[in-house]
């Protein structure tokens, strides 16, 4: 037995042997095939790192061959840097000496982290390509990318004369710091006043703290880093002064996104943190304002013990936001035309009590998940495990649309003793009680329950033009055509358009789909 592994040991080396070939590699001759031309990079703001690119490089010969040098045609000096199949070269500028096997591919991943002065200054684009060297032929792939200016806002770094210890300005968040700073009058030609001459880049949360506003002007674009956003302080208030647009480049919408610009991040949810409007803000007033791909979209009140803190919302769009689009406790929230979609929780949460009117609002919620819901309302905290009611004086929605891709899009969740006082007229309601959970509750008596319930229209389709890509406008052939009640008229959707009577329901008057 112990001769037979002998002899199968020694006949499988036999075979390795006669299969190996010692690879000998050519000279590159020119020839080589590329995925692309030129890789276009997409915009990048100054000084922000790019996300990763592409580039497909082909041996298509029957030959093994050797390229002598890869390289920026900057050289060390480029603004962009590569890896070659995960090698980092010189500085990922320059590759000497690279073998790639016949019919084989080869995979290049390109960066930049490039300034506006870098740019040419008649079009902001930062050019250069990739040289692949034959020694008698140069192949080129261009590389271009669009470098977009900006003011950007941080917090101070302070270094410690004695020790050299590094620490960065902070504000308070409930019993903690954060990354973060307060806005100054003296800096950047009035950080209380966002112009729409450049965008901002915001990193950590703006604070606005007691007696200031912040003033955003119409047209301005709002960038926020990831964990960043604004924190309106005790006395403090935010004003976002959109204006209807009359184009679809949005020219007078205020927009509140992320600092990624490529299109692979458009419509990434989580990207940034929340604007917060915290225990003792005052006269918060948002007009045409769209916010999308935050944690929180809009937190009102505070993180314990909260006390009314006031937000006027008009003609207004939250979208893709990971956790909730607007978190309310204890607040006092008035809205029109608001339009909120796709949140990991809730669209809109009205918790710990407070007072909430809203009128010809679209409240949908398409996230994928089993959980989610349009619409919450609740009347108590729930504080280490504590439970407290908290008055609900006002939770009214007029002429509204709740809806989205679960069975149930609205939850009332009522504690004894406090009040709880609820209201929905005129409204499309996605609300279908398909395992009898709620059939003995009487917070849900839609048809029979005229105090809280006037008209209701449940489990119909709003018929949007395309809920998964935040398209929640209307046509004639929706439920919500004509369904409204003229004593809770908005004249004009968000769009500025004229609302013909009896009204439609949701914040969009009815017209044909583009």
């Amino acid at each position: 037995m112990r001769n037979t592994i002998y002899v199968l040991f020694i006949g499988i080396l036999i075979s390795m042997s006669s299969c190996r070939k010692d690879f000998v590699f050519e000279p590159n001759s020119g020839n080589l095939g590329f995925s692309k031309d030129t890789v276009y990079l997409d915009t990048v703001f100054t000084n922000i790192g790019s996300s990763t690119y592409t580039l497909k490089v082909y041996n298509k010969s029957n030959n093994d061959i050797l390229i002598p040098k890869i390289q920026l045609g900057k050289g060390a000096a480029s603004k962009y840097r590569m890896t070659i199949d995960g090698m980092q070269g010189q500085n990922g500028k320059i590759f000497n000496n690279v073998e790639l096997l016949a019919k084989d591919s080869m995979y290049v991943f390109i960066e930049t982290t490039a300034e506006i002065t870098d740019a040419n200054p008649t079009d902001f684009l930062y050019t250069d390509q990739i040289q692949f060297d034959s020694g008698s032929k140069l192949q080129n792939v261009e590389l271009v990318t669009l470098i977009q200016d900006a003011v950007f806002l941080y917090p101070q770094k302070y270094v410690d004369a004695t020790t050299g210890t590094v620490s960065y300005e902070s504000l308070p968040f409930g019993e903690d710091q954060i990354y973060g700073f307060v806005l100054d009058h003296n800096d950047h030609n009035d950080e209380y006043h966002w112009t729409n001459t450049k965008p901002y880049v915001i990193y950590g949360y703006a604070g606005i703290p007691s007696g200031e506003t912040l003033n955003i002007d119409p047209g301005a674009r709002i960038h926020f880093h990831a964990n960043s956003g604004i924190i309106v302080g005790n006395g403090g208030s935010l004003k976002v002064n959109g204006q209807v647009s009359t184009t679809t480049a949005l020219e007078k919408e205020v927009i509140f996104e992320g600092d990624r610009l490529e299109p692979g991040f458009s419509d990434v949810p989580g990207q940034w943190g929340l604007i917060w409007m915290s225990q003792g803000s005052v006269n918060n007033q948002i007009n045409h304002l769209t916010l999308k791909n935050a944690t929180v979209g809009i937190f009102v009140g505070d993180v314990e013990n909260a006390t009314n803190t006031t937000l006027k919302i008009d003609n207004s769009q939250i979208y893709n936001c990971s956790n909730l689009g607007i978190l309310a406790r204890t607040a006092k929230i008035e809205g029109t035309n608001l339009v909120i979609n796709s949140a990991g929780q809730a669209s809109i949460a009205c918790t710990e009590g407070g007072s909430y009117l809203f009128k010809h609002c679209t409240f949908n919620n398409n996230w994928q998940s089993s959980k989610q819901v349009g619409v919450l309302v609740s009347n108590y905290s729930n504080i280490n495990d504590i439970i407290t009611p908290i008055a609900l004086n006002q939770a009214e929605f007029d002429n509204c649309i709740i809806y989205g891709s679960n069975q149930v899009e609205m939850i009332l969740d009522k504690k004894d003793g406090a009040n709880f006082n609820y209201q929905f007229n005129n409204c499309l309601l996605k609300f279908n009680n398909t395992a009898n959970q709620f059939t003995n509750n009487p917070l849900y008596l839609f048809d029979t329950d005229a105090t809280h319930y006037t008209n209701i229209i449940r489990n119909r389709d709003p018929k949007f033009q395309n809920a998964n890509q935040n398209k929640l406008n209307i046509d004639a052939t929706s439920a919500a055509f004509a369904n409204g009640n003229p004593a809770y008229l908005i004249l004009t959707d968000i769009l500025g358009i004229a609302r013909t009577l009896p009204p439609d329901l949701g914040a969009f008057q009815n017209a044909p789909f583009n």
